[in-house]
């Protein structure tokens, strides 16, 4: 139908349709890629620090430039979120604690606590159902001294933490997310070209 409807275009534009067409349907791609599939963010804080960058000179932030993640947006439809993973998702509105407006944001945090489980903190170190977890994510200096317990995690919801936990807003701060404002994981950095990563 499309090689129809070009050869009653005169020659010298059919170049320019093809092109057009090609142009078109390649940028349709991408961006249903994007609404559906992975997304790209940024991440704007120092609470994932080191193991995600912010830009200085923010406050704790390492990187000249900020890092920029990749979510996969399907993960979730077809898997349960696993402790551990770095997960892009929308902020309860509990979180403009943090500061303001923060409620409804996009935050980048990881996955400590699963549905049914109890987290505590003691001096710094964060134990599940009672078991110190192995955290080597976090950097001893980044640590913070607290401790601390919280109400055990309801069914679909989850608890997060920054890696860089004496500068992190968190979980301990606003309380747990629901699983339907869970994005995706973070499969990649892929911004700027020295922290390309895989994660």
């Amino acid at each position: 139908m499309f090689k129809r409807a070009q050869s009653r275009i005169p020659q010298p534009w059919r170049k320019s349709v093809d092109w057009l067409v090609t142009i078109a349907v390649a940028a349709a791609f991408v961006l249903t890629f994007e609404a559906e599939v992975a997304k790209p963010y940024r991440v704007p804080s120092s609470s994932m620090e080191p193991t995600l960058h912010c830009a200085r000179p923010g406050g704790g932030c390492k990187g000249s430039f900020s890092d920029r993640v990749i979510a996969n947006r399907l993960a979730y439809r077809f898997g349960e979120p696993k402790r551990g993973q770095i997960v892009v998702f929308k902020a309860p509105a509990a979180a403009s604690a943090c500061g303001s407006g923060d409620g409804g944001a996009i935050f980048v945090k990881r996955l400590i606590g699963l549905p049914g489980e109890q987290v505590s903190e003691r001096a710094g170190y964060i134990y599940v159902d009672g078991r110190r977890l192995n955290e080597r994510y976090v950097e001893p200096a980044l640590r913070d001294q607290r401790s601390d317990s919280w109400p055990r995690i309801t069914s679909g919801h989850y608890f997060f933490l920054g890696d860089n936990r004496a500068h992190s807003c968190d979980s301990r701060t606003w309380g747990t997310v629901p699983r339907s404002s869970l994005i995706g994981p973070v499969i990649l950095t892929y911004w700027p070209p020295d922290r390309i990563a895989s994660h």
